[in-house]
């Protein structure tokens, strides 16, 4: 009985932590037809930026090798490749590897205020950095910082981890369902957050960015990537 009982269980507690890795196919920037029937969007199709828009900033984007690849330029403020569809709850999952380090992050429910550089990006931010590192982690561009509350601690335990690996490919997978947002990194639970009721008052909904971060005066460009970017309203 315990032997049978063991791979159910395993299943169960998979299935109630919301914790594996999404069994996508081998093929980049690609959706099955049972992965269609499931409701999974193509926000990225590999081969063109058809549905992106440039805000906030000067960086540049491009398509290479079957990836979006975000390069930093001097003197630009933060800049966001912007989906022109929005979502509101949804559950959102993506492939992010860095060239060079530097910071950077994916809005979800994001927002515009302002005229300069078409506008500027506002709302939440999922974290993307190398490790040990606060990759993850739920930050509030241009509205209010840090929102959760592990980058603010000063216990060291809660602070950083490694969930992200450094020099290779990383799968992100953030839900959204009302003020919930949770977030994962290669399977591994990182952010379980109530966002602030003010806050997602203002961003209920909004569109998806990828963000550069600005570098100051730094001359030597440095790039992060993106594919497999797929969504599903929920």
């Amino acid at each position: 009985m315990k032997k049978q009982l063991a791979p159910l269980l395993a299943i169960i507690v998979c299935i109630t932590t919301l914790a594996c890795t999404i069994p996508f196919n081998n093929k980049d920037n690609h959706l099955s037809k049972k992965q269609q029937q499931e409701g999974w969007q193509l926000l990225f199709d590999g081969k063109t930026l058809n549905g992106w828009t440039k805000k906030s900033g000067k960086a540049a984007y491009k398509v290479e090798d079957g990836t979006i690849v975000g390069t930093t330029v001097p003197n630009s403020p933060n800049t966001f490749l912007c989906s022109e569809e929005e979502f509101k709850d949804f559950e959102l999952t993506f492939m992010v590897k860095y060239d060079q380090f530097f910071n950077s992050g994916v809005q979800i429910r994001a927002k515009l205020k302002g005229e300069e550089y078409g506008g500027r990006v506002y709302g939440p931010q999922v974290e993307i950095e190398q490790s040990p590192g606060q990759a993850g982690y739920i930050y509030g561009e241009a509205a209010g910082g840090w929102q959760s509350p592990e980058p603010q601690s000063d216990d060291p335990k809660v602070n950083t981890h490694s969930y992200f690996k450094n020099d290779t490919w990383n799968q992100y997978r953030i839900i959204a369902s009302g003020r919930s947002i949770k977030t994962w990194i290669n399977g591994q639970l990182v952010a379980d957050l109530d966002y602030d009721p003010e806050r997602y008052a203002d961003n209920p909904e909004g569109f998806i960015g990828l963000q550069v971060h600005g570098v100051g005066k730094k001359e030597t460009p440095m790039s992060v990537r993106w594919k497999n970017i797929y969504i599903r309203p929920l």
